[in-house]
């Protein structure tokens, strides 16, 4: 028998998650995994290699619960918010008989990480303006322990109406676990739900420092959710999910002045995102920007393959997202440094003079 065949069908037959740099590409602008464009800097200070690290490191736990308002109680770090995607997975989901449910156009990693525990992915399409189908939900809870929502979302930019948060929330009592995806609230935090863990002792929100606090590097993620939530995570969370130099780096930069550098990079993200929606919206070939309360646009372009390619052999790497429900002809383009967005609309404008020649 082949090792293949000893492996288990789902995984034999599973695609597996295309993230940005297993998808690669040749360039210099990567404008395509919604990472902060320039390295901060941090000096090592731990130097105890030797012994295994703290499952729970104590002073990134507790400088993260004063940053989100919550008890040191309420939170679990782990390897990115993906290992706490995977975690709900494990821990509330019985292979073969429960089903987790998402909505798509939404993060690709609750799909494949459902697929690989054997766990039947129940799929809600989103409506049109990308806002919740509480009916369809409502119709499709049978047997759904887990439902993932991504706030905002990912790929289309948008915030889910709070209104309709709390109508899931409602619905999902004694039923299922609500884990709301919170990687990009730092440029959105008026829409955080860590405020409603009182009110819903089945709400889980996934935090990371993978975004704003320009991180990606690190993978250092959270799972905020009640106390009772958080002790079933820690039954099945690795002995030892953080590094020592993660956790180093992570205390410092959740130190007051490594917040303070934080929103100074969501300001300056939020000032190259404007700037870059108004000048996409005047470049021949570019159907719509949606609205973005991300690090992030989304674009539709008449002829996106075409621009796709051209870019690519500018350098200028960007995501395509055809393949998600009614997001034809879309690219989503990370908001990089200011020259980064000009030297992406100076080949938009070239890209529209080629496709123009071939057509």
């Amino acid at each position: 028998m082949s090792i293949e065949n000893l492996a288990r069908t789902n995984v034999r037959e599973l695609t597996p998650y295309q993230s940005a740099r297993r998808l690669g590409g040749s360039g210099d602008v990567w404008l395509n995994a919604n990472e902060y464009p320039i390295a901060p800097a941090f000096q090592l200070t731990a130097q105890t290699f030797n012994r295994y690290p703290e499952c729970q490191p104590a002073q990134v736990i507790e400088r993260y619960a004063a940053y989100a308002g919550v008890k040191k109680e309420q939170v679990l770090v782990s390897r990115g918010a993906d290992e706490g995607i995977e975690l709900l997975i494990r821990t509330f989901c019985q292979p073969s008989k429960d089903a987790m449910l998402f909505c798509p156009p939404t993060y690709g990693m609750y799909a494949v990480s459902a697929e690989t525990y054997g766990v039947e992915r129940r799929m809600v399409v989103a409506k049109q303006d990308w806002q919740l189908d509480l009916p369809a939900i409502a119709d499709n809870l049978d047997n759904v322990k887990l439902v993932y929502v991504c706030n905002p979302n990912n790929p289309t930019g948008n915030l889910i109406d709070p209104d309709d948060l709390r109508r899931l929330l409602e619905m999902s009592k004694g039923k299922a676990i609500v884990a709301v995806d919170e990687a990009y609230i730092e440029f959105c935090p008026q829409a955080s739900l860590a405020g409603w863990l009182s009110d819903y002792p089945h709400l889980a929100c996934l935090r990371t420092l993978s975004k704003a606090f320009a991180l990606a590097g690190l993978r250092c993620g959270f799972v905020l959710g009640n106390e009772t939530l958080i002790a079933l995570l820690l039954k099945v969370i690795a002995p030892y999910p953080l590094p020592t130099p993660v956790a180093d780096i992570a205390t410092q930069a959740l130190s007051s002045e490594g917040i303070v550098l934080m929103r100074q990079r969501v300001s300056e993200i939020a000032t190259h995102r404007r700037w870059l929606q108004q000048a996409l919206q005047n470049c021949a070939g570019v159907e719509q920007v949606f609205t973005s309360n991300s690090n992030y646009l989304l674009v539709r372009f008449t002829a996106a393959r075409q621009v796709f390619n051209h870019l690519s052999a500018q350098g200028i790497i960007v995501r395509n997202q055809h393949q998600q429900p009614g997001l034809s002809g879309c690219l989503r383009i990370t908001i990089g440094t200011r020259d980064e967005c000009q030297r992406l609309v100076d080949a938009l404008t070239t890209a529209n003079e080629t496709c123009q020649e071939r057509m």
